[in-house]
């Protein structure tokens, strides 16, 4: 069965004439031309004298060009059939074409609850003379066991929603009831990636009901599995799919059309029999045609292997055929070649770079400039240092050193002595890194003197201490012989048995992702870049070598001011940076700063990569920005794969759609999404993100096993991939939606929790400029009965308000929390709310979780105003707005971390300062002044002169 063409009415009105198609029926009978018109009226009479419900029903009667087996006919007969009623008092319409062959077909429409099945056929009888007696039937209400719930992953279009389109579903014949029943069930267990599935039954005499698999495993026996089936009579459920099942075309050619429009975002109509056909109506507001035909072929490839017998288990029937998982690969950027052959290093590209621009400025920080030729010339004193001290080919060497042009200068001498470095954090504990120095094998580390704990059998060498090491002798040196496919570097990434673990990285990838991005990013030498992330995170790669490999200019970011939104934005500004390269939770800072700001950036790229993007970030941006001006590009990336696999521009559109697109692989990357089994699955079904091509890394450094577990081989390519970890969907395009972590997944009380869901409904609130939601598991109380108990299990949500004032917070967020639980079931629904004015990031610039406070909602009161000084005095606000934050009573002699202060805290007691108009305080200047004494005695300081700049911790402040 066809529909007809679909008709651009207004959204509104196309919804309206969906709900009336689900409402209504159709019969369209072949007639003969001798049939007149005048009877047919008088039997409508006679029928509506002893049906009264059917009220009184008018003929129309019209003439169709071409014979009534011709394509005009049949496509005016499916209009009429599929045309709705009008609503009350209307219950039937009679419409008779009259066709060019002298013959006639009579269609007839009525309203499913008036005029059920049986009944419309005993009228079409009564109407043609067949015989004249007429019984009504009794109508039974039409079933609300199955209301319609969109499927997740339809990957429908809102816009066109009511629009109704069918492919068809080319079923074996016949097909067993079972067969056809589990078909469908297994094509939604593996599009919807669920154990456990329903969808709703129609049958042919209008019963409706409830079909329910639970527990599938595709282990089990095809006889097993459809022994399993259970078909649950008027059973109440919210479903995406419903089968319908209609007799064969009955004595004269009658077509029965069950439903006009699809009762379901997908109906799969049967008409059963020898000869019955097979189509799947879907809304194209929930399933996007090539979705649509991609379901319909996987419930016949079903139905076709259960309908014949299938030895073995499920799992041996293939999710996707030979040429429809080549299609998906294809789509997906596998075979696709690099847009320019990689065999080359770092280094070497470099000096290409030095050697045509000698005098550009490569690397600027808070202490100077270096131009390519100084920079260029002082790696290649550390590399002869390094030689100097016995490092060779392949050494791992590690670098722990400050954000500034000096580490710049180490990370690239290392890699011209042939060695891979290995970035550490200063910041991080010394226990980490001794274990990261041991574990990566390096016995040399760059470290300024202190910077690095002592650790058995590794050396600690200054920068300064490399370049005085190399002789002119040692310096003329060549460098030793080195590849392309040699590690270039070796980053540690959290690990899931509590320990960090090294990815190993060639040269050769880093070329490829410059290759593959340069062109289509414009990067070049007219360019300023900003080098804000840690060393130690893999965006580091892209900001430093993206850069210096493309001849444009690097601006190192200095630690404190990328934890300082005004001051980074200053930055910008100043420099005039053009390509900004932003974790989302770093960038929500950057937003609210600019928003303060008189004066535009020279932002021209604007790179998101790191954690998931939630676009309606970039509508204030867009705002001031226009994206012709400055382009905004999410990206996917992982560190086993070099930092980026995927791209997608983001514009208005995607922001007003909330789009979760990362965008199409990289020329030479390759996405696809695979089962549990590995499996690809076709376009729309969420499940493991796997990555291919010339970004896979060379795996875990001294972990075989867990290398062996994540690099696989793919059975359908024999193309070396990795396992990602990541969740996520491919779309009929070849674009990737990334839905977060296969394990960050939460379960509570039995259900399944996206915390992300969750977070996207606080995140709607147009007072919410970003949120963060927590499974917290507490101690044992009252009522705990052990391990296990969903009892000490809670859902703490944090919100940062676009707002400043503090008054207004615990307000809000009541408001915000009201407002989530009326979208989200009570399980999903935050326990606790609260307002903060920043969300913590950690040193990748990723939400660090562990630096929230304790909830507003269960952090203890202040008994009473603390003591100190007489009210009036700036000590006695400095110590009120203390106790405020801290919710303690706070004295002089107090330390502010002392009593549970963090970063957090330390920026809603800044803002609390401006707000009373107290002198502006940096962060760091709060970290080095953080007992009260001395911090009340630096903002009086400062008021007492506010032009002037005091010397603190060695160094000046700035007072605004």
């Amino acid at each position: 069965m066809t529909t007809s063409a679909r008709t651009p009415w207004p959204r509104p009105a196309r919804r309206v004439l969906a709900e009336r198609g689900r409402a209504c029926h159709a019969l369209a009978v072949p007639v003969p031309g001798t049939l007149r018109a005048h009877d047919v009226r008088e039997r409508l009479d006679e029928a509506s004298r002893r049906w009264p419900g059917l009220g009184r029903v008018r003929l129309w009667e019209t003439g169709v060009p071409g014979p009534r087996g011709g394509a005009s006919a049949l496509a005016r007969t499916h209009r009429e059939a599929l045309r709705p009623l009008h609503g009350e008092p209307f219950a039937l319409r009679a419409v008779l074409l009259r066709h060019s062959d002298a013959t006639g077909t009579l269609v007839l429409v009525a309203r499913r609850d008036r005029v059920p099945h049986r009944a419309l056929d005993r009228l079409a009888d009564l109407l043609l003379g067949v015989t004249d007696t007429l019984t009504p039937v009794p109508a039974a209400p039409v079933s609300e066991a199955s209301q319609p719930a969109r499927p997740d992953w339809g990957l429908g279009d809102p816009a066109r929603e009511g629009v109704v389109g069918a492919v068809p579903v080319a079923l074996p014949r016949p097909v067993p009831r079972r067969a056809l029943l589990g078909a469908a069930a297994l094509a939604l267990a593996r599009y919807s990636g669920a154990h456990a599935v329903a969808f709703a039954l129609v049958g042919t005499a209008d019963e409706t009901g409830l079909v329910r698999v639970d527990d599938i495993d595709e282990e089990h026996s095809a006889a097993g599995y459809l022994s399993r089936i259970e078909v649950v009579p008027g059973a109440d459920a919210a479903v995406s799919l419903g089968v319908v099942l209609s007799p064969p075309a009955g004595a004269g050619g009658r077509v029965r059309f069950p439903f006009q429009s699809p009762p379901f975002p997908l109906t799969l109509h049967v008409a059963e029999g020898e000869e019955g056909e097979a189509s799947l109506w879907f809304d194209e507001g929930a399933v996007a045609r090539p979705v649509a035909a991609d379901f319909g072929a996987s419930v016949a490839r079903l139905a076709e292997r259960l309908a014949a017998g299938t030895a073995g288990p499920l799992a041996a029937i293939p999710v996707l055929g030979p040429d429809e998982t080549e299609r998906v690969l294809r789509a997906g950027g596998a075979g696709t070649p690099p847009p320019e052959p990689v065999d080359d290093r770092i280094d070497r590209r470099f000096d290409d770079v030095a050697r045509r621009s000698p005098d550009a400025v490569a690397v600027v920080d808070g202490a100077g400039e270096l131009t390519y030729r100084r920079l260029g010339e002082r790696a290649t004193e550390v590399a002869a240092g390094l030689r100097a001290l016995g490092a060779g080919r392949g050494d791992r060497v590690g670098v722990c050193l400050d954000r500034d042009a000096a580490q710049v200068v180490a990370l690239l001498g290392v890699l011209k002595a042939g060695c891979a470095y290995v970035p550490m954090d200063l910041r991080n504990p010394p226990d980490r890194l001794r274990w990261i120095a041991e574990d990566a094998g390096t016995s040399l580390v760059i470290a300024d003197p202190g910077g690095f704990p002592e650790t058995a059998g590794v050396r600690t060498v200054p920068l300064d201490g490399l370049e005085a090491a190399a002789s002119e002798a040692a310096a003329s040196e060549p460098a030793p012989s080195a590849a392309p496919d040699d590690p270039a570097y070796v980053i540690y990434t959290s690990g899931s048995t509590g320990r960090p673990k090294g990815v190993v990285v060639p040269h050769r990838n880093v070329l490829a992702l410059l290759a593959a991005t340069a062109p289509g990013f414009g990067l070049g030498a007219d360019d300023v870049w900003t080098l804000f992330h840690s060393s130690a995170f893999d965006f580091s790669v892209w900001e430093m070598w993206g850069c210096l490999l493309t001849g444009g200019r690097l601006v190192v970011v200095p630690y404190w001011t990328a934890r300082d939104g005004d001051a980074f934005r200053e930055l910008l500004a100043a420099r005039r940076v053009t390509v900004l390269s932003q974790t989302p939770s770093a960038f929500a800072q950057l937003v609210r700063a600019d928003a303060r700001a008189g004066d535009d950036l020279d932002v021209r790229l604007l790179v998101f990569g790191g954690e998931p993007l939630d676009v309606r970030l970039l509508a204030p941006w867009f705002r001031r920005y226009s994206p012709a001006r400055c382009r905004a590009v999410n990206m996917f990336g992982i560190t086993e794969t070099t930092v980026h696999v995927t791209a997608q521009t983001v514009g208005p559109a995607e922001v007003a759609a909330g789009s979760r697109s990362v965008g199409r692989a990289l020329p030479g990357w390759s996405v696809s999404v695979r089962d549990a089994r590995g499996r690809v699955l076709p376009p729309g079904a969420a499940g493991e993100i796997w990555v291919g091509g010339a970004g896979v890394a060379a795996g875990y450094l001294g972990r075989p096993e867990l290398t062996a577990g994540r690099f696989v081989r793919d059975a359908a390519t024999g193309a070396r991939l990795y396992r990602s970890g990541d969740r996520g969907r491919l779309r009929p395009d070849g674009r990737l939606d990334h839905l977060g972590r296969l394990d960050g997944q939460l379960k509570i009380r039995g259900h399944r929790v996206e915390p992300d869901e969750i977070r996207s409904v606080l995140a709607a609130d147009p007072e919410v400029s970003a949120a963060v939601v927590v499974l917290r598991r507490l101690g044992a109380g009252a009522g705990d009965t052990g391990a296990g108990d969903a009892s000490g299990e809670r859902l703490d949500g944090y919100v940062v308000l676009t707002g400043d004032d503090p008054a207004r917070r615990a307000a809000a967020a009541r408001r915000i929390l009201a407002g989530a639980r009326r979208v989200l079931p009570d399980y999903m629904a935050p326990d606790t709310l609260t307002a903060i004015p920043e969300i913590p990031l950690t040193a990748n610039g990723k939400p660090d979780l562990g630096r929230l406070p304790e909830p507003a909602a269960l952090a203890p009161e202040r008994a009473g105003p603390p003591p100190g000084p007489e009210p009036g005095g700036i000590a006695a606000d400095v110590l009120g707005i203390w106790s405020r934050c801290l919710r303690a009573d706070v004295t002089p002699q107090d330390n502010f971390f002392e009593l549970g202060g963090n970063s957090l805290l330390v920026l809603r007691v800044l803002s609390e300062m401006a707000e009373k108009g107290l002198p502006r305080i940096t962060a760091r200047d709060f970290y080095t002044h953080s007992g009260a004494d001395r911090f009340i005695g630096l903002v009086e300081a400062l008021a007492a002169a506010p032009h002037l700049t005091p010397e603190t911790s060695g160094r000046t402040i700035e007072v605004r």
